[in-house]
């Protein structure tokens, strides 16, 4: 049966191999689980999942593999052996309830029951005692007072006495290819870190203050710490307006994301290609501004620089002075380009138009030649292709 959901996994492309079938059939072998299939669920998702970013393949996976079995009889069998399903539940019963579930003849028969009411019942149903629903006595629904039924999805207020669960499950999409959000964001941010301690110690350092004390011959020792925090520098450059106003909520998504996770963050904002100058607020962009060259001189060269744009402009805003469409530029972008790139060891440009149509545009060739190559989609996966190739 596992080998069937295995391989159900490998189809739907979730990185799972023998190891985490192996770990998961030790321990459905040492009960670690037990006739629930929400248990089972969690615990499969747990031993055979290592990125939260694989959930949805998973859950899809997992649904298509159980709504392939044909019948119940298939479900049990699928999921422990008969004879452990039957002592653990007869265990679990009380006397009342032991003679209560006789009532329909047996699990046998209550389960050959709930099959053929399941055939024949043809709507939704809400209270009574014979039809598949909610809020009734029927043996077979959700929120009903059976002793001996079978919950089927979960529309009603659970009792707590239902035999077998049967729930539709969807959980909210984590694959490397879907629309972005701030959390998601962050989950691929994380692969640039460097974690060091600076500033005052306002943390408690329980292992230090363990080792002091014994030191100290029992002696209380109190030791504290500067809190650990991502030691990353990020110099972060938007492109702001006209083509790009498209990609303005990713934008903000991406920028809160950073936000969060970088305690050393600066940022800027261009139009088009970065020129001589950069500025902090749109609302004040021509008369508050930051020359470039002060910038690069601020900023030492362990920042990691970002630039987040379209790329998408007349050519000559790249290559000739006075491309700009705002302003006469003395110094080509390209100019101005390259000096990032000789000054810091790591600069990328993420590109919110996906890949495949980066060939159209002349002046996003040229820019993914100045940046050497290193230009990558604002999804999920070219969000970590470019933290990882910054995290070298």
């Amino acid at each position: 049966m596992l080998l069937g959901l295995f391989n159900e996994m490998r189809a739907a492309k979730v990185p799972v191999s023998v190891r985490e079938l192996l770990d998961l059939i030790n321990a459905l072998k040492h009960h670690v689980v037990f006739a629930d299939m929400d248990e089972f669920y969690y615990l499969a998702r747990t031993v055979m999942v290592k990125d939260e970013r694989h959930f949805d393949k998973f859950d899809r996976a997992f649904g298509a593999f159980f709504k392939g079995l044909e019948n119940l009889d298939q479900l049990l069998e699928a999921l422990i052996p008969e004879d452990w399903l039957r002592k653990e539940f007869e265990r679990s019963l009380t006397d009342e309830e032991r003679a209560k579930i006789q009532s329909l003849g047996g699990l046998d028969k209550l389960i050959e029951e709930f099959k053929k009411r399941l055939d024949e019942q043809k709507e939704r149903h809400q209270g009574g005692s014979k039809w598949i629903g909610t809020g009734g006595t029927s043996p077979f629904g959700s929120g009903g007072y059976n002793p001996e039924g079978i919950r089927v999805g979960n529309a009603g207020q659970r009792q707590g006495k239902a035999v077998k669960v049967w729930d539709q499950r969807e959980y909210k999409n984590l694959d490397d290819q879907v629309e972005l959000g701030t959390r998601n964001i962050k989950v691929a941010l994380r692969r640039l870190r460097k974690f060091a301690r600076t500033g005052s110690p306002d943390e408690f350092d329980i292992d230090g203050t363990i080792d002091h004390t014994a030191r100290d011959a029992g002696l209380l020792n109190i030791q504290m710490r500067p809190e650990r925090r991502n030691a990353v520098k990020l110099l972060l450059l938007f492109d702001i307006g006209g083509s790009m106003d498209a990609h303005i909520k990713v934008c903000e998504e991406l920028f809160s994301a950073c936000r969060t996770e970088f305690k050393h963050l600066e940022y800027f904002y261009f139009h088009n290609c970065v020129y001589e100058s950069v500025w902090k607020n749109n609302m004040r962009r021509t008369s508050e501004r930051t020359p470039t060259i002060d910038l690069l001189h601020k900023y030492g060269p362990d920042y990691k620089v970002i630039f987040v744009g379209d790329a998408a402009m007349a050519p000559y805003e790249v290559t000739q002075p006075g491309g700009s469409v705002e302003h006469w530029n003395e110094e080509a972008g390209a100019v101005w380009l390259r000096r990032f790139i000789d000054k810091y060891k790591k600069v990328i440009w993420i590109n919110p138009y996906p890949k495949d149509a980066w060939e159209y545009t002349s002046s996003t060739r040229m820019i993914r030649e100045l940046v050497e190559d290193k230009m990558y989609p604002l999804t999920l996966q070219g969000l970590e292709d470019g933290m990882r190739y910054l995290s070298k």
